[in-house]
């Protein structure tokens, strides 16, 4: 399946430095040299942007028919810098 700008994702791989765990959702933003990598950004529920992070192809896959939202609570800390942003 092509992955698309707006298209929603779920990352396959932790990226600790931004934060993110695998199954997390993000939504495109921007395709890197047709399709290696992607401008990825991640949101809380209420409309904080999290991270906004290049993700290559292989650590992440589109959003299926079965997969089903989870939410899980960010630290504290990372969550007061999304918010001065």
């Amino acid at each position: 399946m092509t992955i698309k700008e707006h298209d929603c994702i779920v990352l396959t791989l932790d990226l600790p430095s931004d934060g993110l765990k695998a199954g997390d959702v993000g939504t495109v933003v921007h395709i890197h040299d047709a399709g290696a990598a992607y401008e990825v950004e991640f949101m809380t529920f209420a409309g904080n942007t999290i991270a906004v992070a290049t993700i290559d192809a292989a650590a992440m896959r589109p959003v299926g028919e079965r997969d089903l939202s989870h939410v899980r609570e960010l630290q504290s800390v990372k969550l007061q810098i999304a918010e001065k942003n």
